[in-house]
């Protein structure tokens, strides 16, 4: 680590990225010193964060070839950010038939993804009536039930992986779908409470409470499913907020061992909801937040910033990330349809220019992927049938750009 970098950074803050870089867990103290930098403090986190993640991992930077199918767009909650959630009468509302599903994973296989990202709102049974009559025209009951036969349909049928991102579910719904998924995710966003109250972001958002997803990761931890979870910066949480949220992922993964990467998201305002006026992070303040993570989660953790919702992504790779999340060759972000998923050739040009070459990940990570532990036996078959011995996707050398 270059010491003229260190040199630059406040007593306190240079003491805690100190600790972190010879191995020591970071207190929230440590972590919160790591906040509130400015000037030449900048570089000087990123380049420590790169060192830290340099210190145990190849050189490389990794990526998921995926399919996204929103299976429904309908939500019982609404969030002042989102546009997708709908109501059951907007012109927009759709729900994906078995045969469009199929469709979507045909031409997924098709073009070499291995993940099938299903992507719903939380229980839009509860709330939308005409959904409920879509679902028995389906032969289902319930959202979970139609999602569970969706993912064992990509898998048996298409050999795709599937990765369930379904909001808030009970331990008996993790493990129906931990028997037809290896993985499975849900985005803490914030630990805030504030961002719950009167006028925040999550107001009408109950399943956005910070508890009650908390309690979700942990029940995921209990059951031994590698799981997929992050923060979104941006919202109205303060730098403090951030760290707190991030220190309670650790402590989860700390007791289970069960989150297998850490999201970074960046908040992108949205045309016609309530925060389309809202300010978005800068790209130094989420790499300075990507940098925080690495120093605060450690060595080993995987972390991942979404190339999409940056104008410029490459300067991320400055930071200590080490994942770039699913990219799709199928489907848009529908999250962010706004934010074009980036050219995966120039993607692979601009990582091995970088230093860090490209190599596809399935969606479980290596760590988890051949583990029968953390793997359902039902899913192992498929997951080997893709996996080599590494737990990489077989035949895939490091990708780089002719």
């Amino acid at each position: 680590m270059n010491e003229a970098l260190l040199a630059s950074l406040a007593p306190t803050r240079r003491a805690s990225v100190e600790k972190a870089l010879s191995g020591q867990r970071l207190t929230r103290a440590d972590s919160l010193a790591l906040v509130g930098a400015s000037g030449a403090e900048h570089p000087a986190l990123w380049a420590a964060a790169a060192h830290m993640r340099d210190l145990t991992r190849p050189a490389m930077v990794t990526y998921s070839r995926k399919v996204f199918i929103p299976l429904t767009n309908l939500c019982r909650d609404t969030c002042s950010y989102c546009t997708f959630a709908v109501d059951e009468d907007s012109p927009r509302a759709k729900t994906l038939s078995p045969d469009e599903v199929r469709a979507m994973a045909e031409q997924a296989r098709d073009l070499g993804c291995k993940e099938a990202l299903f992507c719903i709102g939380d229980r839009p049974e509860v709330r939308w009536p005409k959904y409920r009559d879509i679902l028995r025209g389906f032969g289902h009951e319930s959202t979970q039930s139609y999602l569970v036969a969706m993912c064992r349909m990509v898998m048996e049928e298409y050999d795709l992986l599937p990765h369930p991102n379904a909001g808030i579910m009970s331990e008996r719904e993790l493990r129906e779908l931990r028997e037809v998924s290896p993985s499975q995710g849900i985005m803490l966003e914030s630990t805030s409470e504030r961002l719950c109250a009167p006028g925040g972001p999550h107001e009408h958002a109950p399943d956005k409470k910070p508890r009650t997803r908390l309690a979700m990761i942990r029940r995921a931890g209990k059951l031994r499913i590698p799981f997929t979870t992050g923060i979104l910066i941006g919202l109205g949480e303060t730098e403090d907020e951030r760290i707190d949220a991030l220190l309670a992922i650790r402590d989860l993964h700390d007791e289970y061992g069960h989150i297998q990467e850490v999201i970074v998201q960046n908040f992108r305002a949205k045309p016609e909801t309530p925060m389309a006026d809202a300010g978005e992070p800068g790209l130094i303040d989420l790499m300075t937040t990507c940098a925080i993570s690495r120093l605060v989660l450690g060595a080993d953790m995987n972390i991942q910033a979404p190339p999409n919702l940056s104008a410029d992504y490459g300067p991320l790779l400055l930071t200590g990330i080490n994942d770039w999340g699913g990219v799709s060759p199928v489907t848009p972000d529908f999250i962010n349809p706004e934010r074009p998923w980036p050219d995966l050739d120039l993607m692979a040009g601009m990582c091995a220019e970088a230093g860090y070459p490209l190599r596809e990940r399935l969606t479980v990570y290596p760590e988890y992927a051949l583990n029968a532990e953390w793997v359902d036996a039902g899913v192992m078959p498929y997951v080997r049938a893709l996996a080599d011995e590494a737990g990489y996707p077989r035949s895939q050398a490091l990708e780089v750009a002719a």
